[in-house]
Formats: structure tokens, C-alpha cells, sequence
């Protein structure tokens, strides 16, 4: 059978049995579930119009992975590229868009690296450990956060509970791989409190396939620290503080030395970035405001053969006002103010710039069946003037066959100002014609989606989406190697569309099934296939919780097809097959484990790039 129409026939076995178990099942309706992402304050998924999935603490713990960016690419529309394992270069697409065109929110905090050339989110360096909840808004979504088009990724940590508790764990597998975990909350009515914190380390494998000499292991470490804080002020009044800190290094093939500028695989990339964010609430009457300032700072230290050659620093600060004001179900407005600062110094270029946004949007519901928002933002930027961006959505709710059947649709537009180091590497001493006479002005993004889902009680919850988008006048690098001469702009549109399905189903008491399957199309201004985005990408998990709830396993199968390489060429088609499992041996203890690349899958995701063999891992978990 071919491997497409296994998912195709699971996914109907979830509809069918779905149905059948649904009387046994406690009331879990999805569209129910509260979302923040969509406009900055929380709403019901059955009323926006947008497309938002979420990754619970739950899954983030079923699913097992270290690393965030592969509990995230288990999502629709979500494709993950890496270079060589744990800590190698990985870069995430949101319906066909780049990781720079998406903005990423870590406790509301722009964690973008302003080294970067594009200045996007360092998604290799983020643990899931610590991790509470993952919220991804796709398409163009300009009107809320000034992002281009890739959508945002809003990631939030451990939240305080009330009284003492926490959780200690450790686990340790193939690769020399070890991390050690933990995190401790508590609080009351005035003050509350967590602190979680990760250390991981592995050997990793040889990652570039061409590096025949050395033939060293390029291992990565990573120690990560999440802390929140609150103050309950008065009864209307509240208090938050959140800081980060990652400080990780990883080993790498193919970069040059400091005396002779010969090839070495012999190479090291140390990051750091500490991060923090101040906010106050305050809540009277039918009006809620916000006041928030946040400070990321990012170091980077490359290093040849034990020499260190490039010692970027960046800084990112955004402040600002979120308000909103509820009259009645048909009149509610969200505003705002951002201001934002970027800086960048990386020995040749010194240079930074000032941002400022002023956002409106209305929100209006109308018998409890139709819900639509409306909204425009008014962007100002120090080198590139001023830009308008606008949001439209719909969600319309029919009763149909025992559950609750959403319409929905949105359009959104948005724009990426061309960065500091595009803009600075094009002034500068290395930039040479046709770059050097090129002046760069903002990409602009704009989309739609169209959709519809389907849920009731029981948890069975089904979706389908067409999404369509563009990116005019895309930036990219000089693709001419001899020439080499910097940065360019496309004049034109690049694109992505395609069709997201999603079903969610109860099999038995004990035993579920989620999948997702997306064909995206994506298309450069020449007509060619983008590189790197799979046409097809599908998952399934099967979760089977016998013994009184006392042992869960579950079963993950992430299928990628029809990519295509820089020069065209087909890259591996892959399906990647995990199995975690967990046992409580007596009250606060678990014994869990998983295996990852169950069948041994030999492919690349990026060639000349190994990937991972069969690996596994155990640990203990002990909660207090």
C-alpha cells in the first residue's frame, strides 16, 4: 500500500471508531480550548476566524523530543530543516515561509537574534523542557505583532501554581546523550513562582557526510534557565516578571582557520541569550491595560581549530501598551502601542535602529454564531518610512449532527523591513555590483485562508484549510557563487498554497489518534520549487493509556515528501517512526522512555547533512 494512503486510512479508522466511543468520553470540545495568539488577548477558538493549532504540556510530555523545533514540526503546515542533529543550524517553515519571515514569542518576548542575517529565532538552541504551551498563528499577521509572513509562534513556560511543588528528572541514551531537568513553583494569593532549568549534553554523531578526515563526533550542549514571577498587587492590579537564560555550544564541520584560512572540520558556535520581560495588568470595569517592556540580548562566539574569527553581539528591546475595551458581544476593541529597538555589532558593522506600531482592531460577535474582526496597524520604521497593515476574519457556527460545525476565513497582509546586516553588508567594504548598486526597500506579504471544522464533546474534532499567500519583492543573497556580490531583490511574487487536514479522535476509553496531513506548493518568482519545503508532510500519533493510567505509550510517524535541493535536484523522501512510553511505579515516580527513528531510516534532510539513526532513551521523573 502506499505509504499516503496508510495515513488516509487511519485517519478514516479515528473518524469511524471515533463516533462509536463517544458516549464514554468526558465533555473535551477543542473548540472550547482558550487561545491568545490570534489577537494579543484570549478568546475561544470558536470565534476567530484565523487558524491557530496548540501544543499542550501534555503532548510536549507524550511526544518526548528534546528539542522544541521537533514537538513543533509535528503540527500542520510546520516543515523543519537541520543540519546535523542537536544544536546544528535548523531552520523552520510555516506553510512554505522562512523562519525569518515568522516572529517567535517566549513569555511575549521577540527572542529573534539580531546577529542573524535575516534576524529570525534561533529554533536549535530551544530545549522543550520547561515548556508549558505552544501557540501557532499562520499567515500573514501583520496587524497584531508587525511580523511577516510566516505567522507567529507563541511559546509560553511553566506557569506558578498555588502552594510548593516541582518536578526532577533525568535521562540518558545512544549518542553519549544525558539532560538533566527540573523545576520548582509555588505562591499563594499575593506572590507565586517558578523556576525551571535544563542541562543537556550529547557526543552527536559526524554530522556533514564530507568531512572524511577528522571524522569527529560534533557534539552540543545546552544549559537553559526559565524563571517567572507575579505579584497580585490588589484585586485589579498584577505584577509579572519573566528571565531566560541559554548559554549552549556545538560542534560543526566546514569552516576555515585564523593562519592559513584552510578547511578545517574542527569548529565551534557558543550562544548565549538572556532575555527578560517586565509587564503590569490592570483590570477596571470594561477595560483591560497592559504596559510591558522586554530586553533580548544575544552573544555569539565562532571558533576554528580553538582561534575564536567572529564575536557577533545583538540586542533586541520592545516596550509598549496593550489595551482593550469590551462594550457588549458585538463591540469589543483591541489597541496597542510597540516600540522597538535593534542593534547589531559584529566587529565590522555597528548599527541599530528604531520601530514603532500602532494597532486597532474590532471584534464583534452576533447571537453566538457569527464572529468577525476587523483591524489595521501603522508601522513606522527608521530607514524604510512608514507601512500600513490590515487583518480581516470571520468564524460562522452551525449546529450540525451533534456537534458544532465552524466557518472561518481571514485575510491578512504584512511587510519585513530589509535588516541590518542586509542593509549594512550591501554599504560595506565587501558588497560589489550588482548588490552594491541595489537599494533595498521592504518585502510585503499578503493571504488568505478558508476553512472549516467540525467538533462535539466527545473530542472528535476534524479540519480542513486552503491557505494561499505571497511574499513581493523577496531579498535574498546574490545565488551567483563567482559573484557573490550580496544582497538582491527579486521584483515579483513568491508563493505557497496548499491544504491543511487535521482529525482528532477518541478510538476507546484509553486509546486516541491525531493526525495532520498538508500538500503545500510553493513557487519562486522564476516558476521553480522553493528549496527545502516538502510538498507533502503528514503525522500521526496513536496514544494508549491502559492500566488505570498508570502506563502510557504512544506511537508518532512523521512522513516529509517531494522537496526539492538548491539545484533542483529531489531530496529523500522520509517517514520517521517514534515510540515513547511512560510507567508510574508508585505515586510521583515514572519510569519513561522512547525510542526515536524506530526503523532506522537512513535519509537528509539537507544534503550532506546526516540525520539521526535508531536511538534510545530512559529516565526517571520524580513529581513533588
Amino acid at each position: 500500500m502506499h505509504k499516503l494512503s496508510i495515513f488516509t486510512a487511519l485517519v478514516v479508522t479515528a473518524v469511524t471508531h471515533g463516533q462509536a466511543s463517544a458516549q464514554s468520553i468526558p465533555n473535551r470540545d477543542k473548540l472550547e480550548e482558550i487561545v491568545v495568539t490570534s489577537s494579543r488577548v484570549p478568546m475561544p477558538l470558536r470565534e476567530i476566524g484565523t487558524t491557530v493549532s496548540v501544543i499542550t504540556q501534555e503532548e510536549i510530555s507524550q511526544l518526548g523530543f528534546v528539542s522544541l523545533a521537533d514537538v513543533m514540526r509535528t503540527q500542520p503546515g510546520v516543515s523543519v530543516s537541520n543540519k546535523g542533529g542537536p544544536g546544528g543550524v535548523t531552520s523552520m517553515s510555516i506553510r512554505g515561509e522562512s523562519g525569518f519571515r515568522t516572529l517567535m514569542l517566549l513569555d511575549g518576548i521577540d527572542i529573534s537574534d539580531t546577529t542573524s542575517p535575516q534576524i529570525g529565532p534561533r529554533v536549535e538552541q530551544l530545549l522543550s523542557s520547561g515548556v508549558q504551551r505552544v501557540e501557532i498563528l499562520q499567515g500573514p499577521q501583520g496587524l497584531m505583532y508587525g511580523a511577516g509572513a510566516g505567522g507567529v509562534v507563541n511559546i509560553t513556560t511553566l506557569a506558578p501554581t498555588e502552594g510548593l511543588g516541582g518536578q526532577l528528572s533525568a535521562q540518558g541514551g545512544r549518542y553519549g546523550t544525558s539532560q538533566f531537568a527540573g523545576n520548582v513553583n509555588g505562591g499563594n494569593d499575593t506572590v507565586d513562582f517558578n523556576l525551571s532549568a535544563a542541562d543537556y549534553k550529547t557526543d552527536g554523531f559526524n554530522a556533514r557526510t564530507d568531512d572524511t578526515v577528522l571524522r569527529d563526533d560534533d557534539g552540543y550542549e545546552n544549559t537553559t534557565v526559565h524563571g517567572r514571577f507575579g505579584w497580585n498587587a490588589s484585586d485589579n492590579l498584577r505584577i509579572g516578571l519573566s528571565v531566560h537564560d541559554i548559554d549552549a555550544k556545538n560542534d560543526y564541520d566546514n569552516c576555515f582557520n585564523t593562519v592559513d584560512f584552510s578547511r578545517t572540520d574542527s569548529c565551534k558556535d557558543k550562544y548565549q541569550m538572556q532575555a527578560w520581560r517586565v509587564q503590569g495588568d490592570y483590570e477596571i470595569g470594561r477595560f483591560n491595560h497592559q504596559l510591558f517592556y522586554s530586553d533580548s540580548d544575544t552573544d555569539k562566539d565562532f571558533s576554528a581549530d580553538s582561534v575564536s574569527f567572529f564575536k557577533p553581539k545583538g540586542g533586541l528591546e520592545r516596550g509598549g501598551y496593550l489595551g482593550s475595551f469590551t462594550g457588549s458581544e458585538a463591540l469589543k476593541l483591541v489597541y496597542g502601542v510597540d516600540l522597538e529597538s535593534e542593534s547589531l555589532d559584529d566587529g565590522t558593522f555597528d548599527t541599530d535602529r528604531d520601530q514603532e506600531g500602532y494597532y486597532l482592531e474590532y471584534q464583534g460577535g452576533f447571537n453566538q454564531s457569527l464572529y468577525v474582526t476587523a483591524g489595521a496597524r501603522y508601522d513606522d520604521n527608521e530607514d524604510f518610512g512608514t507601512h500600513t497593515s490590515y487583518r480581516v476574519s470571520g468564524a460562522y457556527l452551525i449546529d450540525l449532527s451533534g456537534g458544532e460545525l465552524k466557518l472561518k476565513g481571514t485575510y491578512g497582509s504584512g511587510f519585513r523591513a530589509p535588516s541590518l546586516y542586509e542593509i549594512a553588508y550591501n554599504r560595506g567594504d565587501f558588497a560589489q555590483p550588482p548588490a552594491l548598486d541595489t537599494e533595498l526597500s521592504e518585502e510585503k506579504s499578503e493571504g488568505y485562508d478558508l476553512g472549516l471544522s467540525w467538533s462535539n464533546a466527545s473530542g472528535l474534532y476534524l479540519e480542513a484549510v486552503y491557505f494561499d499567500q505571497t511574499v513581493s519583492d523577496e531579498i535574498l543573497f546574490d545565488p551567483d557563487p563567482l559573484r557573490a556580490s550580496g544582497y538582491l531583490q527579486n521584483k515579483g511574487d513568491t508563493k505557497s498554497s496548499g491544504v491543511e487536514l487535521v482529525a482528532q479522535a477518541p478510538l476507546l476509553d484509553t486509546l486516541s489518534v491525531t493526525s495532520n496531513y498538508t500538500y503545500n506548493d510553493t513557487e519562486n518568482v522564476d516558476g521553480s520549487d522553493r528549496v527545502f519545503r516538502p510538498k507533502q508532510l503528514a503525522n500521526l500519533g496513536l496514544t494508549w493509556q491502559p492500566l488505570a493510567d498508570r502506563l502510557a505509550l504512544a506511537l508518532f510517524v512523521r512522513m516529509a515528501r517531494d522537496a526539492k535541493g538548491i539545484e533542483g535536484e529531489d531530496l529523500d523522501n522520509y517517514e520517521v517512526v517514534s515510540l515513547t512510553a511512560s510507567f508510574n511505579v508508585v505515586k510521583g515516580l515514572d519510569v519513561f522512555g522512547r525510542v526515536e527513528n524506530l526503523l532506522d531510516e537512513d535519509y537528509e534532510e539537507v544534503p550532506g547533512f546526516r540525520t539521526s539513526g535508531t536511538a534510545a532513551y530512559a529516565g526517571l521523573r520524580y513529581t513533588f
